[in-house]
């Protein structure tokens, strides 16, 4: 009764935004003009405990202030006299070609931003031609993602469970759902103190708490849309209720060593990316094993806090693999322009995860689309600017100036 109420609601409401035209909430979601007006946008939208989970990180959050300024030190070096009426931003990353030196990351809870989640968000990137990953902690299970004709050979990301048996079956299931690549996550033997969360009691399925009440009262679309729709669950973790960390320190497995990457490499025939190994060591021996890349990654800040940034350790793991795998990285990537400064400093691709959650966040599937065409544009225009007619031409087109140290 409840959700067919608010099934009829939501049609109302949807009627009257379109009634509204250029005036109604989603033709502003549309217009946005860059990820923090999306962000502003999602701000309002969602109730505080799911807007912190997205933006906030672990601790002090220096790592994510630390992540996001880095790219202020970037500088660009233009060159003109160039014919860039025409660019082409596309890369080739694990044998395939995308259109955009960026990818869209995994992300838990992503139901709880908005409960069309993952596969919006994996249709928004089959339409632009990105890679899209889902996670361990997702909201949507591989078996749905592919059934959704969504997006053709997605990446899975992975957490090994203490329970090898049921960690196999999932890298199994993967693979039958036509997954092409498999993310490794390891930077989580244990989950981080993510304050704001703990602060705000955010799990799943969602506490009826008086705060979350009152919550619901100053975001009403937001409980519309989740009344109107199917609960939000984890779907492929066996443990369903609770919060993140608690999830996270019950079934992850803290004593992972470089015998479960090999492990996982005799398991899985398709690209292997490892993500979140930071230690220049840790990178070679993975390239000894066979990992075909690795995402060099601090969580978004939301597990080791002051950890290194992923920036200033490009160049160095670069000279030190070489041409053994490919070199991906995240963290703090807010802007297209953000993304051509990580290829031309030598990534392969740059990850956004918080980036196309506040749209998300914000308007659902119109709000990723906007995000991601937001991405594109700036990519497009800051190769022009730059005149850099091909990505393989932003070689030498930047330069990384590392924090002085105090």
């Amino acid at each position: 009764m409840i959700r067919d109420a608010a099934e009829r609601v939501q049609r109302l409401l949807g009627a009257v935004d379109d009634g509204l035209g250029s005036f109604g909430y989603t033709s502003r979601v549309r217009r946005a003009a860059s990820l923090v007006e999306l962000r502003r946008m999602a701000r309002i939208r969602a109730p505080k405990a799911v807007f912190d989970y997205v933006d906030g990180a672990a601790e002090r959050e220096v790592s994510l202030r630390s992540s996001r300024s880095s790219w202020d030190r970037v500088e660009f070096h233009p060159r003109v006299l160039r014919d860039v009426a025409e660019v082409d931003t596309s890369v080739t990353v694990l044998g395939r070609r995308y259109s955009q030196p960026f990818g869209l990351g995994p992300t838990g809870f992503t139901r709880l931003m908005h409960t069309e989640g993952e596969i919006a968000v994996a249709r928004a990137a089959a339409g632009l031609g990105v890679p899209y990953a889902l996670s361990t902690v997702g909201t949507t299970t591989p078996e749905e993602l592919a059934a959704s004709g969504a997006i053709t050979e997605p990446w899975f990301q992975l957490y090994l469970w203490r329970d090898r048996g049921a960690s196999r079956e999932l890298v199994e299931r993967a693979r039958e759902a036509g997954f092409y690549a498999l993310i490794l996550t390891l930077d989580m033997p244990v989950a981080g103190n993510r304050l704001r969360d703990a602060r705000n009691g955010l799990a799943i399925p969602p506490v009826a708490t008086w705060s979350a009440l009152a919550e619901g009262a100053l975001h009403p679309m937001w409980w519309i849309d989740a009344l109107a729709s199917d609960p939000v669950r984890f779907a492929t973790l066996s443990s369903q209720g609770g919060g993140a960390a608690e999830i996270a320190n019950r079934m992850f497995d803290p004593s992972i060593t470089l015998e479960d990457v090999e492990w996982l490499r005799g398991l899985w025939a398709g690209p292997i990316v490892v993500k979140g190994a930071l230690g220049i060591d840790d990178v070679e021996l993975l390239a000894a094993v066979g990992v075909d890349a690795v995402v060099l990654s601090n969580h978004g800040g939301r597990q080791l806090d002051r950890s290194p940034l992923p920036l200033s350790l490009l160049r160095p793991v670069l000279d030190a693999v070489g041409d053994r795998m490919e070199v991906l990285l995240d963290g703090g990537v807010m802007s297209g322009a953000d993304a051509v400064a990580g290829v031309a400093l030598g990534a392969r691709m740059v990850l956004v995860g918080r980036a196309y959650l506040y749209g998300l966040m914000a308007g659902g599937s119109v709000g990723v689309e906007r995000a991601l065409a937001l991405l594109a544009a700036e990519t497009r225009r800051t190769m022009q600017l730059l005149g850099a007619r091909s990505v393989a031409e932003l070689e030498g087109m930047a330069s990384f100036e590392p924090a002085a140290l105090p």
